[in-house]
Parts: C-alpha cells; structure tokens; sequence
C-alpha cells in the first residue's frame, strides 16, 4: 500500500515495494514523538528496523542492505537512494533516538557493532536477544555437579543395551543433558530427537529421584499433543515415570494473560528441576527471552529441534542461532570431565566442531530413520546449497519413472503441465480414505488419511491450498461421485482443525477424517497408537483438507507428499521451506513444478538477522 501523504526520503522506498505503509508510518511516528529533527538516513533506517522485525529479523545488518533488500532481481530497487553505510552509522551514532532525546526517556533504537558489522534494532528486540544472551552465558559458566559412573549408569538402563554400529550419539546427548544446565538437541526427522528426551527423562528421574519435577512444553497446541503421546508410550510400554509430566505450549506453561503479560518471570520462576522445549525452531526470541527469565539457575533445560526447517513466523530464528553459536563463539570451552566419561567418547566420534558444539552444551543426531536413503540425499543437497545435486538426484528419478534405466522414482520432478500422475494418486488416496471411513474402520481410515499429503507454500492462489483443494475435490467428484451437496459431513471427508479446544483435545494443525459410526458420523484423529474420536457437535473450528500449508505440517509425516512449487521469483520459495517439504515424507515426494522453481528454492535461504551468533558492543552504552 503506499501511503500518500508520504513526500520524503520514504517515498520511494514505499513506492518500489521495499517498505510497506506500517513500516512508513511507524517510523515516523517514532520521529514525532522524539520531538527532534530526524536526519533522513536514520528515519530511513528506523523504517528498515521496522520492516526487519516484520519479516523475522530482530536487527538490520547495516552494511548488508543492498544484500538482504534490494538484491532480489528487482531493478527498481536496487535503484533507489540507498545511503552510504558508514554515513548511516554516523548518523545514527548522534541521533537521538539511539541516544535518548532531551524531551524525555524515549530511546527507541539500539545501534551495536559486531562481527558480522554494525547492527540496528528496535530496543526492545536488543534488550530480549541480550536477556538472552546474557542468560545463557550464565548457565554455561557452571555445571551441575554429577557422579559420571552414575550418569553412565542411569543411561545405561534408560536406554538398555549398546548397539555395536558406530557411536551412539543419542547417548551422548543423554550425559550433556546429565551435565550441562542447558543442553541443544538438534537433529532434523526421523534422527530419533523425541525417542532420546523420552529416555533423557527416565535418566532424571534415576539421578534425581522419582519426585523430579519436569516441563513439557512446545510452541504449538499440536506439537505439545505429539510430545505427550511420545512421552506417553514410553512411559507405559518401557519404564513409568513417576512424575508423570504433561505437555502444554510455553505460552501455557509461562501463564499467559489475556493482555500478553505472563505469570512467571523473574519474579516468579518456574517450579521445574527439568525443562524440555519441543520445536524449538518454531519459538521466537521473545517466547524464548520469557522463558529463560522464568527458570531458576539449577533448572535443566533441554531445547529440541531441526534448525533447518522453517523458522518461528515471528522475529528469530532461535534455534538456528544457538546451534551456529555453538560452533562459531571464540570464547574456549571444554568438554567436562563427567561428560567425556559419562559419554565415554573417542576422539574419533566427534569433529573438532563437534567438540567445540559439544562444551557450548550443543549436540546434534545424524542418524535418520525415518526415510529412505534417497529423501535423506535428497534432504542433505537442499540444505548444502547443492542445487546441481538435486536436480541430478530428482532427474534421475524422473527417468526412472518414466520407465527408463535409473534410480528408483522416490523423489520425482513434476512438469506442472503434466500432472495425470498426481491425479491418478490422489484420487486413489481419496478411495482408500473414502472406502476405510465408510466402514467405520477408525484406524485404518486414520492410516489411510496420513498416506499422501498435498502442500503448498502459499494460501490462496493456483500454485496454493485454494487452488489445489478445488482441484483435487474436482477430480475425485467427476471419479468418485459427488459428496453431500447441503455441506454436511461425509464418511472420508478430511478434517483440518484450524484452533485449539484444549476441553475436547484437538490442536490447531490436528487433521483428521470424518467416519461412519452407526447411524450417525464421527471424527476421528490420530494420537500415537490410539485414536481420538468425537462427534461432529463438539468440533467448532475445522475445515476440509485436501491440501495445507507446508508450515501446517511441520511436526507431520506421510507416506507420500506433494509439494507444489510457486514460479521461481516467489519469495516465499526458499530452501527451508523445499527441506521441510520433503522430509515430511516416509517413502515418495512428488515435487510439482519447474527446474528454475526448484533451483531457485535450493538457492534462496531465509534471511533472518540477529546478533546471537556473535559478541555485541552497545554504541554509546
């Protein structure tokens, strides 16, 4: 939208895309209330700090503006007035509103030199990564003081015997997590991360006693529901926990209030000895900031997740930054004592990285068992960069399918204008759907709704969940029949919960599948080895759901997937956003959509910006 009482320096940047209209007037009220007179340069940049926050950033890296702005093939904005970094420093350096205005407290920009080059932000954004930061470095300063022959022990029977084929990193992660007040356990799908918390806990309550006090908690309503069911199973088919702890969201957990404020915080901390975050790279800087304010020094805290996958929709990308700062801080660290004999590690089961990750209490799993070999390569390439390499692996699977000499057709490249494959798998994954609900079969129509998955990186559109649905519900009615035409419920319709009803424990993202139950209807959801059901009058918020948005599926698994490419200059189609399609899948991934669409997804990260990765000096401070 362009705002058309603008006539300044923001004018053009609002014209040409770069800023939107709240970025423009948010900036200029700021201006406005300093009761100053605002330098174009830094009203330019608090406009960009704005904007940074908006699309996931919590800082502006000023000398890589051009980089992260306006180098996206757009020649009008790589047209614009950009003003020199050093003359933007300097202005911002003397300004007031990093300085403070002599009308009053209002100091609403932090300017901060690091290594990856000056860095602007809103205040508050700073004062939270430094909450952040300055938290973390005081739980890394010390350790829990453990007997590492009874670490070693209580691994042993949480996880039983040793397998001889190769070192056992989810061991490992169990004496970082006995050693460390704060433990990162990265690892992407399939690597085992909820298998090895489950057992971490059962370690705790050897170690600490069957009265330890634990936290569950996740970003989201759905992933809590999944840490409980896995939690769950391993409580009552391995070894109970006493404790019995229960999965809520972090919002949950902190106590939040109607206005946004939390009951715990500093000045009321959680009770818990042991705290684990599910989906970590999900909870943005500010959940993140609440909940480290919220635990005592002696909490353990164990953060979970693939930083890979797409990021929290708010500013940060957390995890991602605790994994790089693992690796890349310059402060030394070593491996404890206790941990290298609890963990009984060589010197040739961890890189020399790994070892640097490892004393910064971060771990990650390699091992995956969730796919096939060739989603793993093709998973591994993604995340590389290798855009050569996928198009090798999926081309090669392309022939294949075509009948020709190759690999297995795993993963295949779909020409958008030839999709009779796609069709024809759809619409039998509709009959299995349709065919098992009519029987009432609960669990094998739950089985047969998690076999295929479409998704989609936008909403709305052709290439997006509106497009897709109508389609795919306008293939299996001229095959299969019409369905109610008054919109009632019919026996395999597919369910997608769009809201959280903790009373009748259904989460937003929860999909499920409508069945025959007697005379009547029932929905029926997955949960672990059990299934859920309810009737249709206690199910407020669902929609049918024959396509959904990849970030939907974070935290899915199907048989097969579907993934739909936007056209190649989409922003939305980046790298994160192709590698937690794909790892969605068990055993096939289509990927509908051009070469240039998927080179252009394996080229373009998500570019988040932050200073957690590195020191920070305050200018001015």
């Amino acid at each position: 939208m362009i705002v058309a009482s603008e006539d300044g320096i923001l004018a053009s940047f609002n014209a040409a895309g770069v800023l939107t209209a709240s970025d423009v007037h948010v900036a200029r009220r700021v201006a406005a209330l300093s009761g100053t007179t605002v330098a174009d340069d830094v009203l330019l940049a608090t406009a960009l700090a704005v904007r940074a926050v908006r699309t996931g950033s919590t800082c502006v890296q000023l000398d890589r503006i051009t980089e992260t702005i306006a180098d996206r093939g757009d020649d009008e904005a790589r047209a614009l007035p950009w003003p020199p970094v050093d003359r933007m420093v300097r202005a911002l350096a003397a300004s007031e509103l990093v300085t403070g205005a002599p009308t009053g407290p209002l100091q609403p920009l932090a300017l901060a030199e690091s290594a990856d080059g000056p860095l602007l932000y809103l205040r508050k954004y700073f004062r939270q990564e430094q909450s952040v930061r300055r938290i973390l470095d005081a739980r890394a300063s010390g350790r829990p003081e453990m007997d590492a022959a009874a670490v070693g022990g209580a691994i042993e029977a949480s996880f039983g015997a040793t397998e001889d084929s190769g070192y056992d990193r989810q061991r490992a992660a169990a004496a970082l997590a006995a050693t460390s007040w704060t433990t990162v356990l990265a690892g992407g799908p399939g690597t085992g991360k909820t298998y090895t918390v489950a057992r971490i806990l059962a370690m705790m309550e050897t170690l600490l006693g069957d009265d330890v006090r634990i936290g569950l908690c996740a970003p989201t309503g759905r992933a809590a529901a999944q840490l409980q069911t896995v939690i769950g199973e391993y409580s009552q088919t391995h070894r109970r926990l006493h404790s019995d702890p229960k999965a809520v969201t972090v919002h949950r957990l902190l106590g939040s209030r109607p206005d946004g404020t939390f009951v715990r915080g500093a000045g009321n901390r959680l009770p818990f000895d042991v705290v684990v975050v599910d989906e970590t790279s999900m909870l943005p800087v500010t959940m993140m900031c609440r909940l480290l304010e919220s635990l005592r020094s002696d909490t353990r805290l164990i953060l979970v997740g693939d930083p890979h996958q797409l990021v929290s929709v708010e500013a940060g990308a957390v995890l991602a930054d605790l994994v790089d700062r693992g690796v890349e801080v310059t402060e030394a660290a070593e491996l404890s004592a206790a941990f290298r004999e609890a963990a009984s590690i060589d010197d040739g089961d961890f890189t020399d990285s790994e070892r640097t990750a490892l004393a910064h209490g971060v771990i990650t799993l390699r091992r995956g068992h969730r796919f096939g070999n060739r989603i793993g390569d093709v998973a591994e390439a993604v995340n590389a960069g290798d855009a050569d390499r996928v198009l090798e692996l999926v081309a090669g699977e392309r022939r294949a399918g075509d009948g020709e000499p190759g690999d297995d057709p795993t993963v295949t490249l779909v020409d958008p204008a030839d999709i009779d494959g796609v069709r024809s798998s759809l619409v039998g994954w509709a009959r299995d759907l349709r065919a098992a609900a009519r029987t009432g079969d609960a669990a094998a129509a739950v089985a047969a709704l998690r076999s295929h998955r479409v998704l989609c990186a936008h909403r709305d559109g052709r290439f997006g969940v509106a497009g897709w649905s109508r389609r795919i519900l306008g293939w299996t009615t001229e095959e299969l029949g019409g369905v109610s035409s008054n919109g009632d419920w019919y026996a395999g319709e597919p369910l997608l919960v769009t809201a959280n009803d903790r009373a009748q424990g259904v989460y937003n993202g929860d999909s499920g599948v409508v069945i025959a139950d007697g005379d009547s209807l029932a929905a029926v959801f997955e949960r672990g080895d059990d299934v859920k059901k309810l009737h249709p009058s206690q199910l407020g918020d669902v929609v049918p759901v024959y396509a959904m948005t990849i970030h939907r599926s974070q935290g899915s698994q199907f048989s097969e997937v579907t993934v739909v490419l936007p056209p190649a200059d989409a922003e939305l189609l980046t790298r994160e956003l192709l590698y937690t399609a794909i790892t969605r899948a068990r055993d096939r991934v289509r990927i509908v959509g051009t070469p240039d669409a998927l080179r252009a997804a394996v080229g373009r990260r998500v570019a988040r910006a932050s200073g957690l990765r590195t020191q920070l000096r305050e200018v001015g401070a």
